[in-house]
């Protein structure tokens, strides 16, 4: 998937890292139906403390937005977040005994501490590329596996949370925030972005919130 022409060039400096995150041991186990139900249960408690971060982090892109249209984007993906996959979250737990107030409530993992921070840093610390080079491997990197997943898995019982990250909402999700970046990009660094002084620091930021994708996923699995 390309979701616009960033994407490719920020995943593509990430080197093996996209390839540690996308083809996880977890996501292949979600593929295949082979990942014990206790696992996924545990991913989808920190993955909703992780949402609701996650949320405030775009929420807080509408205050660094510079740009209506990046405000309205930021805003209608907040919306996404908080009404719409927040949704499967609750929806799965509550199945399995588990109420949205206890997942509001899960004490957080040290691996989700340090990815949420990490972004909401990079928000704080910086501008707003900054930000949606931290947010942007959750988010389409999720579109990836979600159609790389619908086409190569079977039907199994992960197959709902397949769909969900495969779905028409979510992937015009992921190309209105890949038309998002690169507007963004071209608007602050101009049409030759990879010769700004700025873009190696938006590559490695791209690169680190990578790599705690890697961990994420790791702290699913059994130990």
């Amino acid at each position: 998937m390309s979701y616009g022409t960033t994407f490719p060039l920020w995943r593509e400096a990430a080197g093996e890292a996209w390839r540690d995150y996308t083809r996880h041991a977890f996501v292949q186990k979600l593929g295949d139906g082979t990942l014990p139900r206790e696992a996924f249960l545990r991913y989808l408690v920190q993955d909703y403390v992780f949402l609701v971060h996650f949320s405030r982090a775009w929420a807080l892109a509408v205050t660094k937005a510079e740009t209506l249209e990046e405000m309205r984007t930021c805003a209608a993906t907040v919306h996404a977040l908080l009404d719409d996959e927040m949704r499967l979250h609750v929806k799965t737990c509550a199945a399995e005994g588990v109420s949205e107030a206890e997942l509001f409530a899960a004490r957080e993992a040290p691996q989700n501490l340090a990815y949420t921070r990490y972004v909401l840093d990079a928000g704080h610390s910086g501008d707003f590329l900054d930000l949606m080079a931290a947010l942007a491997p959750c988010v389409l990197g999720y579109g990836e596996i979600g159609a790389r997943l619908s086409v190569e898995a079977g039907r199994t019982s992960y197959s709902d949370w397949i769909e969900t990250y495969a779905g028409a909402d979510y992937q015009h999700t992921c190309h209105e925030i890949g038309a998002l970046i690169d507007a963004a990009v071209a608007r602050r660094l101009g049409t030759s972005p990879e010769d700004s002084p700025r873009w190696p620091r938006l590559c490695a930021r791209f690169e680190t919130a990578t790599r705690l994708e890697v961990n994420f996923w790791g702290m699913g699995l059994p130990g």
